[in-house]
């Protein structure tokens, strides 16, 4: 078996988490359906590889253009310059393949260190750096010991492109070692695997540990072939039910409708199953009088930030959620809505400007150019508020000169999750309380359908490419007015949500 059409780490690790996903990456890989939060990991792990290599001065990369070629430079370079780094060493044994993401010379051997972007070790990562070290010491190579590199979060970036101290090498040579004996038999049983026809493996907890497998959607089509009726409301969608559904399948039960009562222990499984069945919302007397005696002004506040697994700005740490942008519906009064907005477009550390622009927003002071003097500082309303909150302690704590302000916001702050949780759940929900799931069940004028920038991910998306040198000057107005859109649209959504509640309606 060559290189080239053999089994690699990567094949092998796919045959870990389930034999089908293998089979079906080799040989019906058209059926994947890969989700845009896997380029952006892909992406990220990219660059911190490269900043992995860079902390090694002298390293040589391999890099042929061609597998074979790989391996013989590879092997070529281990006997003239052994005391030389190499990145991507390639190497081949018993038909898997594999390249070493660093080998550093150690004493009469070499180290072999295999660098992640998370910031701790995983399980999965110890059959990863095993794979390697098999196959590497079957090459012939002397692997003295086995590090992990990961991400150390506790660094903070002094700036000037000075990385060191970026990475945490944890020493795995003992799980290393203690795993070896298993690789051959799982190279064999995946060979097993791909030379017969697609394993019958039914969907299940393998499907997204250690990863969302990209042929889920395929598997879930198979197990409920066309003419097999689908849950309308799968007993997936309790929240946190800790294996529940797995157990109520077994028992025959798929629609949470025909589940008996007595089955549920949780009050929010029982009042999820109770309105599912009844088929219409309902809503609690508490959420309309919270709703009603919110004083005025009202500030509604949504935030955007992007996180980086190598910092971008002096003083930030390894996925350190940085604020880019906010959106504030200010309600000086019934029905009297004033956006406020800010979006840091040029790519710098937005965090200062971010945090005066926002103590400037959220101030009923500016109000009085409008005649509306001597208002009160107001209610800060958000949708959970562990986030919001989170990053401006953070900013107070970066500035000291703005923390006392900034403290007072975070005082302000009034959660609307647990409001609506507690007053409010419609069947079209789901299960789910997150505020894309409320919205459509509002009836309001609310709809990201169609907008350039839709979600979440989709704004770190078009906040990276807005910022990105290679964009050109249309296209990064078209992302500037469409994060601002989508945010804006995040905070009238808070207004239209506390309306619905000071109604009481459903």
């Amino acid at each position: 078996m060559s290189a080239h059409t053999g089994l690699s780490k990567s094949k092998l690790l796919l045959y870990r988490q389930c034999p089908r996903r293998l089979w079906l990456q080799i040989h019906r890989p058209e059926l994947a359906e890969d989700s845009d939060a896997v380029e952006r990991v892909m992406a990220a792990g990219t660059l911190v590889g490269e900043v992995a290599r860079d902390l090694h001065r002298g390293g040589i990369l391999i890099e042929t253009g061609d597998l074979a070629g790989n391996i013989e430079l590879t092997r070529q370079l281990l006997a003239s310059q052994p005391d030389t780094p190499l990145f991507e060493a390639t190497f081949a044994h018993d038909g898997v393949l594999v390249r070493a993401d660093l080998l550093i010379p150690d004493g009469a051997g070499h180290r072999l260190a295999e660098v992640k972007s998370s910031t701790w070790v995983k399980p999965y990562h110890l059959d990863d750096a095993a794979i390697q070290t098999w196959v590497a010491r079957g090459a012939g190579v002397a692997v003295t010991r086995v590090e992990l590199a990961h991400i150390n979060n506790r660094f903070v970036y002094p700036g000037g492109s000075n990385y060191q101290g970026l990475f945490t090498h944890a020493d795995v040579t003992a799980e290393v070692t203690e795993r070896i004996p298993r690789i051959a038999v799982w190279a064999d049983g995946a060979r097993q695997i791909l030379r017969h026809g697609e394993p019958d493996i039914a969907p299940g907890a393998h499907c997204n540990d250690p990863f969302a497998c990209p042929f889920a959607g395929y598997c879930d089509r198979q197990a409920n072939p066309a003419g097999t009726a689908t849950a309308e409301f799968p007993v997936d969608i309790l929240p946190r039910h800790g294996g529940l559904a797995d157990a109520l399948r077994e028992e025959g039960f798929h629609d949470l409708r025909q589940v008996p009562e007595e089955r549920l222990q949780r009050d929010v499984h029982r009042k999820i199953w109770r309105i599912t069945r009844a088929g219409r919302a309902e809503i609690a007397d508490d959420g309309r009088q919270f709703a009603r005696d919110l004083p005025w002004p009202r500030f509604y506040l949504d935030f955007e930030t992007i996180s980086f697994a190598v910092p971008r700005w002096p003083g930030t740490r390894p996925y350190q959620q940085i604020p880019f942008q906010f959106s504030c519906h200010v309600e000086p009064a019934p029905g009297q809505l004033m956006p406020q907005a800010f979006l840091r477009t040029d790519g710098s550390d937005p965090r200062r400007d971010f945090a005066e622009a926002l103590l400037e927003a959220t101030n009923p002071a500016w109000l009085a150019d409008l005649g509306m003097a001597d208002l009160p500082p107001g209610p800060i309303l958000v949708y959970s508020i562990g986030f919001e909150r989170g990053r401006v302690q953070e900013l107070a704590a970066q500035f000291p000169d703005l923390a006392p302000a900034l403290n007072a916001i975070a005082e302000r702050m009034i959660d609307l999750l647990p409001i609506t949780r507690a007053h409010y759940y419609h069947p079209g929900m789901r299960g789910s309380w997150s505020i894309k799931a409320v919205l459509p069940t509002l009836g309001a004028d609310l709809d990201y359908e169609g907008m350039t920038v839709a979600d979440g991910g989709m704004a770190q998306e078009a906040y990276l490419e807005m910022i990105d040198a290679g964009t050109s000057p249309e296209r990064r107005e078209t992302l500037r007015q469409g994060l601002l859109d989508y945010c804006a649209l995040d905070t009238f959504a808070l207004v239209r949500l506390v309306e619905f509640l000071a109604r009481g309606e459903v």
